[in-house]
């Protein structure tokens, strides 16, 4: 029987950063005391598709029901709102986990059922959310405590949805280090801001991440476009254009919630093999950028594979990722995507890489590729990657490289010591704006001919010529005090291995 009780309507105080990150603790503190619950990877989901009901609520259908009152109709309908159930201070118990389980999830999940609506719909959002959701609490008491807590979370207010985003961004941060573990890796917000940045976006461009993960580029495009917003009609246009799928059913979910509080309110994501989706992508589905970090070292099923021609087929995902990219993008649109130095790297002449980097520079200008310092993506690989930044506008004349170096007396980053945005400062101003004007040689930047990468087996895989110069100039006490920072860096890191390693007993 679904819940019939009297709800209380008790507001919390004003969200502050300091509220919030308070409340996210207790929330976390509660559900490591239920047997259900293992870990993080456990955890943050349950925290997260609870917040997600109680912000969509809030930010989205009391909002509209505030803005159309007679005309609004809620996707959520009784007795499945969150102000029918959440809010009810007696319904506890097995009698609260029985409803969740049995009727509130399946409800959710179903919500997409004999539904003749637009992709916008959030109801569409809400049930693919919903299918891979499971209440993974034992105790319907504790699920109780943790429910009172998300009731005390507001996002009312856009200073609310700001300082919660912010907050939120902290869940995303601990989610990816607890995804390290299981060998998901995601971009770090300084690269997804200068890819974002340097793609120069224009508001009414659409804007995909064929493996958007928890959404870090999309939010970052639309916090790059939003300000030239004017009129609700351009605010639609936007948040259609921003577009992103994901296979995995945890990341779709906290990239749905990322949008949603960051103002995205019915976000543009499919829960899909992104290969199969761009392969069957009808010519209207084109877009015109393209920001993705794919995954890469990992091999593909069978059935994806051969739904590529068959001199493409390949079961390394970047290879497959990049081939349906180039193919995804309209005339005239452009691209910036994080790949492996081992994607670069000449493969011998009739490889599914060069085959892919051939008909790369032949169909787009790749005209630029930024070699990232070491260790971006640490503690998680050491994986050596690149940022490659092409246009679909006719063959490649020229490549231009510039390395983005470690900062001074760094030999890495680690998780307390991350990369921060603003080193790819002297990149940006060396870029020459959207039309890369002025461009020159130095001791970070060098240009190669396309004839020259052609005749090298479409080797991209090239070093700073620099380097060599820059060493032969220093002086005998320059090296040694090289050497010293060095061995100061390997202790530094070694020491904060031992403490890691001593925490996770």
């Amino acid at each position: 029987m679904a819940p019939t009780r009297k709800k209380a309507a008790v507001r919390a105080p004003a969200t502050t950063q300091a509220r919030l990150a308070s409340l996210i603790k207790s929330a976390r503190d509660t559900m490591r005391k239920d047997a259900g619950m293992n870990g993080d990877l456990d955890r943050l989901p349950q925290l997260s598709w609870l917040l997600f009901l109680k912000a969509f609520e809030e930010r989205v259908e009391e909002e509209g029901e505030a803005l159309n009152p007679e005309g609004y109709r809620r996707a959520i309908e009784k007795p499945y709102r969150w102000t029918d159930w959440a809010t009810d201070p007696d319904l506890s118990g097995d009698e609260l986990k029985t409803f969740v389980n049995v009727q509130l999830i399946p409800y959710l999940a179903g919500l997409d059922k004999n539904a003749d609506r637009g992709a916008e719909d959030p109801r569409n959002v809400i049930s693919l959310i919903f299918k891979d959701v499971v209440n993974r609490m034992q105790s319907g008491t504790l699920l109780r405590d943790l429910v009172d807590i998300v009731n005390k979370i507001h996002f009312v207010s856009h200073d609310d949805i700001h300082t919660m985003a912010f907050v939120y961004e902290s869940i995303l941060r601990e989610m990816r280090d607890a995804a390290g573990d299981s060998g998901e890796f995601y971009t770090p917000r300084p690269v997804n801001r200068f890819m974002v940045q340097q793609s120069f976006l224009k508001l009414g461009e659409s804007v995909l991440d064929p493996a958007c993960g928890t959404g870090g580029f999309l939010v970052q495009a639309y916090e790059e476009l939003k300000g030239q917003v004017k009129t609700e009609t351009q605010q639609r246009q936007l948040h259609a254009g921003l577009r992103g799928i994901e296979k995995k059913p945890l990341p779709y979910l906290l990239a749905s919630m990322n949008l949603l509080l960051h103002g995205v309110d019915a976000p543009r994501l499919r829960r899909e093999n992104a290969l199969l989706a761009m392969r069957n992508a009808q010519a209207a589905e084109k877009v015109d950028v393209v920001l993705t970090n794919p995954p890469f070292g990992g091999e593909e099923e069978s059935t994806v594979v051969q739904a590529f021609p068959d001199a493409f087929q390949t079961q390394e995902t970047a290879w497959l990722f990049l081939y349906s990219i180039l193919d995804q993008l309209k005339l005239g649109g452009r691209c910036a995507i994080v790949l492996p130095n081992g994607s670069l790297s000449a493969d011998g002449e009739n490889s599914i890489g060069v085959k892919i980097k051939k008909k790369l520079m032949k169909d787009c200008n790749l005209h630029t590729v930024v070699r990232l310092p070491q260790g971006v993506f640490a503690p998680y690989t050491a994986i050596p990657s690149n940022i490659l930044f092409f246009e679909k506008t006719g063959p490649t004349q020229d490549v231009w490289f510039y390395e983005v170096p470690l900062p001074e007396g760094r030999r890495g980053y680690t998780k307390t010591k991350p990369q921060r945005f603003e080193e790819y400062g002297d990149c940006v101003a060396w870029w020459g704006g959207e039309k890369r004007e002025g461009r020159e040689v130095g001791e970070r930047a060098w240009m190669v001919p396309a004839a020259r990468i052609i005749g090298q087996s479409f080797d991209l895989d090239i070093a700073n010529p620099h380097v060599g110069d820059q060493l032969a100039h220093r002086t005998p006490e320059e090296l040694v005090d090289e050497l010293v920072k060095t061995e100061t860096e390997i202790l530094g890191l070694l020491e904060e291995l031992r403490v890691g390693l001593e925490e996770r007993k």
